[in-house]
């Protein structure tokens, strides 16, 4: 019995190499092997060429994103781990050269009079996220991080809460998947809405700053709807996300954690960025051409953080979270806009 094992396993070795022809297991592995390499390569191909083409003058952040999430949920990121430090890069730069679009003066007045209004906003949209998280069963951690994301600054205030609240990696996921979905859909969503409302460019700019959670959604929709939209809106969203370290801090205060929190450095080159147009009025046209290259970036950025929207993000939203989510940023949606269009809010 062994002796014809042992044959049996000398014809399998002798039929392998004989005349160099291919066996069907090789044969399947290397076109798995190429199906794979196949499967890699055109994302990326389709990705850069995208990439390019939002470098293009006049193709707007709507378009970018949309793009972006398309690729993004047909075909998967094909560099997840790249795309999230790129788009975070030049997010930051993108706001510092939009700042070479503004002069100090109107900096100082956008933001002395957002700075109350901004305070009140963020109090409020805490208390009813805590409130929604507690009647729809969501843990509190989770609720917390979609709560001070949907309140303050989006991804960058939930990254600087949860080691605060000492979240799990998969809270913070999901917390970030929930508001990062509801960025994507108030970037498309909010110009036409405005429009239909009849609001004019700085009520845009101002309802735009209060009621998307993001910065580069903020600034990506209020520059599809005009110039002075652009300038209230970034101008209110970096007012708003300098609360980010206080609330932090208060939060690690009350819960004795030791995690550290950062200050979002960027705000302080937006600020040197208008203050240096301020001071060198001569070099208007410089300034012009950096703030241009400012918003097409931020194109570019969009395009990036659509592509991360994948099926395997949108899996991560439970219901519970994302219906948190919804309700919160609807409600915040109305009571900004009715706030504004009612004079309360100027």
């Amino acid at each position: 019995m062994e002796t014809s094992w042992k044959s049996f396993g000398n014809i399998l070795k002798q039929s392998k190499h004989c005349n160099n022809t291919v066996q069907p297991v090789d044969w399947i592995k290397t076109k798995m092997e190429m199906q794979k390499m196949k499967n890699g390569i055109i994302p990326k191909i389709l990705f850069f060429l995208l990439l390019l083409g939002c470098c293009v003058p006049g193709i707007t952040a709507p378009v970018a994103l949309t793009a972006g999430v398309l690729l993004g949920v047909i075909l998967g990121n094909p560099m997840p781990g790249k795309t999230s430090v790129w788009s975070r890069t030049l997010l930051q730069l993108s706001v510092v050269g939009l700042g070479f679009g503004m002069e100090m003066p109107e900096l100082l007045q956008t933001g002395r009079d957002a700075f109350l209004y901004t305070a009140i906003s963020i109090i409020c949209t805490m208390a009813a996220g805590v409130i929604l998280g507690r009647l729809l069963g969501v843990s509190g951690r989770l609720s917390t991080l979609i709560s001070f994301g949907s309140a303050i600054c989006g991804g960058s205030a939930i990254a600087a809460m949860a080691p605060v609240v000492r979240a799990d990696p998969e809270e913070t996921g999901v917390a970030l998947a929930t508001v990062f979905t509801l960025n994507s859909v108030a970037l498309l969503l909010f110009p036409p809405l405005g429009h239909i409302l009849g609001m004019g460019e700085r009520q845009f700019g101002l309802w735009s700053a209060l009621a998307i959670h993001d910065t580069s959604s903020v600034v990506g929709a209020a520059a599809a709807y005009g110039s002075v939209a652009l300038a209230v809106g970034t101008t209110v969203k970096l007012t708003r996300a300098i609360w980010i370290m206080p609330s932090a801090l208060i939060a690690a205060f009350f819960t004795k954690s030791g995690g550290k929190v950062k200050f979002p450095l960027f705000i302080l080159g937006f600020i040197a960025a208008a203050l240096t147009r301020t001071a060198l009025p001569q070099l208007d046209l410089t300034w012009r051409m950096l703030n241009s290259i400012a918003r097409q970036s931020l194109v570019v950025t969009l395009f990036m953080i659509g592509a991360g929207l994948t099926r395997e993000v949108l899996g991560k939203t439970g219901f519970k979270p994302l219906a948190q989510g919804v309700l919160l940023w609807i409600l915040v949606s109305f009571a900004s806009a009715g706030a504004i269009l009612g004079g309360w809010i100027v």
